[in-house]
């Protein structure tokens, strides 16, 4: 009897990075990719067809990102797993994707080397982050304390909330930040209304001053 496969549907906006990815995992029987996308609207038509294990998706396409997709897959109970591909080694944007709930987080300069191994222990139910990144779980978790002692509450905010905050600080409007981060404005501009409730800031600029006083602290 054939051993089950791990179907796969992959989204990216670079055809020939998905050509280079598709013909990696050409060579392994087990894996096999039953779509391809080039933005994250078609990658969740495609998933809501196909229904696949694992979707590969890309972090930043244009139209909706990977992350975006990841959240609309969590929202609807998907049971597709999602592995993000990315060029972000950043701690915020690695944890902002853990709290979408992506089980894989793998970077494009490695995806020839690690993206097999990922697909494997993503499918068996386990997490996989690229090994050049993983200290940053690490590092992240040292950082939340030190939050949590400078500032009760802000040791509250998500990854996201933290880098919308610090982009505040800079004195950037919800457009700029969107932009930045590939989200919507309207996104943005919910982040910062559950950002302040959280912090208990009331007023239009008492947000703009305490992100200006905290900047240090929201450095990665």
């Amino acid at each position: 009897m054939a051993a089950a496969r791990t179907r796969i549907v992959i989204a990216d906006d670079h055809p020939i990075f998905r050509e280079g990815i598709r013909r990696v995992l050409e060579k392994h029987p087990d894996l096999a990719i039953v779509g391809e996308a080039d933005d994250g609207k078609a990658a969740l038509r495609l998933i809501a067809e196909h229904e696949p294990e694992v979707a590969l998706l890309d972090i930043s396409m244009p139209g909706l990102s990977g992350l975006e997709a990841a959240r609309e897959l969590g929202k609807s109970k998907s049971t597709t797993k999602v592995v993000l591909l990315t060029m972000f080694k950043e701690e915020d944007m690695l944890m902002e994707a853990m709290d979408a709930g992506v089980r894989g987080y793998v970077l494009k300069e490695n995806a020839v080397l690690d993206i097999v191994s990922c697909l494997r222990k993503v499918a068996a139910g386990e997490y996989f982050i690229s090994p050049a990144i993983s200290h940053l779980l690490v590092k992240r978790n040292t950082r939340a304390r030190e939050l949590a002692q400078e500032r009760p509450g802000l040791a509250s905010l998500t990854p996201m909330e933290r880098r919308v905050l610090a982009l505040i600080a800079d004195g950037k409007t919800s457009k700029e930040i969107g932009k930045e981060l590939f989200i919507s404005p309207k996104t943005v501009d919910n982040h910062r209304f559950n950002t302040a409730a959280k912090l208990g800031l009331h007023g239009p600029n008492a947000l703009l001053k305490f992100a200006m006083e905290k900047r240090s602290s929201l450095s990665p």
